[in-house]
């Protein structure tokens, strides 16, 4: 009997213990998993460093870069993106009904748009729970093409999420220029 009664007190106090060692399955659908991993960052900051060596990126690899997941819903995250003392960069991943949309949201300080502003794509693939590609869209291209910007209209970005290793952001241009942006997410910043 009180052998009995020693195992149900241990098995009540271990119980919710364990239960938190067990581990949330992902989602069945790429897209889903992928979401789900943008918002488990959900109010954290992280620090990157660009990984190539274009020339075009002197700038991003000559200041710290900072990413700040931010307002988070289960079919939105929006993700702030500072470039130094710049911030006037935020990242938006949108479930559609199509799959995943990433836009670049460009506003100065006041909040006012500058220059090329939610240009972006949509996936064409269910991609996997780690990487999602986004190739230029429509009204993008129709934006990059008014503005003189014709070297953008092949653009491809890419997003990626490795729990517990890494965030990239990547933009590529068939035969052209290719920016990877890697960010820590073991090591959180306060700001």
């Amino acid at each position: 009997m009180k052998t009995l009664t020693l195992a149900a007190v241990a098995a009540l106090i271990l119980s919710p213990l364990l239960a938190g060692c067990a581990s949330t399955p992902e989602p069945a659908h790429p897209q889903d998993a992928f979401m789900a991993r943008l918002n488990a960052l959900c109010g954290k900051r992280f620090e990157g460093r660009v990984v190539t060596d274009d020339p075009a990126d002197a700038n991003f690899r000559s200041n710290r870069l900072v990413m700040h997941v931010r307002d988070c819903s289960a079919d939105e995250v929006g993700i702030p993106f500072a470039v130094g003392e710049d911030r006037s960069r935020r990242w938006i991943v949108t479930r559609t009904e199509a799959g995943l949309r990433l836009k670049h949201d460009h506003r100065d300080e006041q909040g006012v748009i500058h220059g090329y502003h939610m240009y972006g794509g949509d996936t064409a693939a269910p991609g996997t729970a780690s990487r999602q590609e986004f190739p230029v869209d429509r009204e993008s291209i129709d934006q990059f093409v008014a503005g003189g910007a014709t070297v953008s209209t092949t653009n491809v970005w890419a997003v990626e999420v490795h729990p517990g290793r890494m965030f990239a952001y990547e933009l590529r241009r068939p035969g052209g220029r290719f920016m990877r942006v890697e960010f820590d997410l073991t090591r959180p910043v306060a700001d």
